[in-house]
């Protein structure tokens, strides 16, 4: 496990504490109330329903999952009832409710809103049913059970470093010139994803290698309501028009791929040369636009495993075991500390993403 004490130094990291989600200090003791590992629950029929909540369909990954959970789901003999709540954090709620009311024994969450599924996630802890919340923390309640997902810090930790070493590769010598977009603010990994990144790109800032020429340098100044991809390219549009009419972008940090497709159309439109420009999500287009050198980089998170650990929590759960924890001290969601399986995220960028997806079906053929 990384040392968290090099974590809580970063500014951004100590502010994301101080508002109690997110990763908690190394000292928080995990015996407290409502913190530390959680017990094994009380074993449960093979074909006990399964709920699993999804959030809006705002990215490949999540349509993925969806069809993962409901085939794998049944492989294994449970009943499977999986849903996408498109239409907002009201129609995920009543998900959530009427999954209890069904009797789930487990319930998977993907929150569009980790801060408002508190009354259902209790609900679901006082009728049996164990609650895991699946990428996204749920924020502000003891009643969740275990977190599984993709290191988020060190998410935003590799896309400031490719961001670094995307600039350098073009110029040598800075200063570069850059701007920053986050995710969304009502999605807990929004603010790691950038606290990571910011781990890595604010010491450049402080020694003037970098320059963010909007000075929109904060968390709030950088969020993209929603994740959604005309939000990012209107605030890019704005960007380009009061800030670089005569100075060059050389960088832009995006926290996933959608986004930075959308920086990236904002650019071209603007008719200026497309700098060096992150993201996340292994999304189709946006591997075929690293192999035509124009994103930079993205994130492989695949799916497919995290869905596969998952399930692994869910068969040790109705056998009466304990799941796996890997993490048991970083993520604090305000309440506890919630327990932790994180698997490993992968930096892709045009060098490496043939062998990065090799074993993939579908983007071992974009990359050849």
């Amino acid at each position: 496990m990384r040392s968290l004490t090099k974590v809580m130094a970063a500014s951004a990291v100590a502010a994301l504490a101080l508002t109690g989600c997110g990763r908690a200090d190394e000292e928080t003791p995990t015996d407290t109330a409502g913190g530390g590992a959680s017990g094994a629950a009380e074993a449960f029929p093979k074909d006990a329903l399964i709920g699993v909540s999804l959030p809006q369909k705002t990215s490949e990954n999540w349509v993925l999952a969806e069809n993962l959970f409901k085939d794998d789901l049944a492989k294994a003999g449970f009943k499977a009832d999986v849903q996408f709540a498109n239409g907002g954090v009201g129609e995920q709620q009543n998900q959530i409710q009427s999954m209890v009311t069904k009797g789930a024994k487990v319930i998977v969450i993907g929150a569009i809103d980790g801060a408002q599924l508190g009354t259902q996630v209790k609900a679901a802890k006082d009728a049996g049913a164990t609650v895991i919340a699946y990428d996204r923390l749920i924020k502000n309640t003891d009643a969740v059970d275990y977190y599984v997902a993709y290191d988020n810090f060190k998410v935003g930790e590799l896309q400031g470093n490719a961001l670094l070493e995307g600039m350098a590769a073009k110029k040598p010598q800075g200063p570069y010139n850059i701007e920053l977009f986050a995710g969304s603010p009502d999605d807990a990994n929004a603010q790691v994803f950038f606290d990571g990144a910011m781990s890595v790109l604010k010491p450049k800032i402080d020694d003037g290698t970098l320059k963010v020429t909007s000075n929109q340098t904060a968390f709030n100044q950088a969020v993209t309501q929603g994740w959604k991809a005309e939000n990012a390219q209107k605030r890019m549009d704005t960007l380009l028009s009061a800030s670089y009419a005569s100075a060059t972008l050389d960088g832009v940090l995006s926290p996933n791929d959608t986004l930075a497709r959308a920086i990236i159309t904002s650019v071209k439109a603007a008719g200026k040369p497309v700098p060096v420009v992150t993201g996340q999500d292994s999304e189709v287009e946006s591997v075929k636009s690293i192999m035509a050198g124009e994103q930079y980089s993205t994130i492989n998170k695949d799916t497919r495993n995290l869905v596969k650990a998952t399930l692994e929590m869910v068969a040790a759960l109705q056998k009466g075991e304990k799941p796996t924890v890997t993490d048991d001290k970083s993520y604090d969601n305000g309440v506890k500390v919630v327990p932790a399986n994180l698997l490993e995220p992968l930096i892709v960028t045009k060098a490496n993403a043939k062998e990065a997806y090799a074993n993939d079906p579908t983007l071992s053929k974009v990359t050849g």
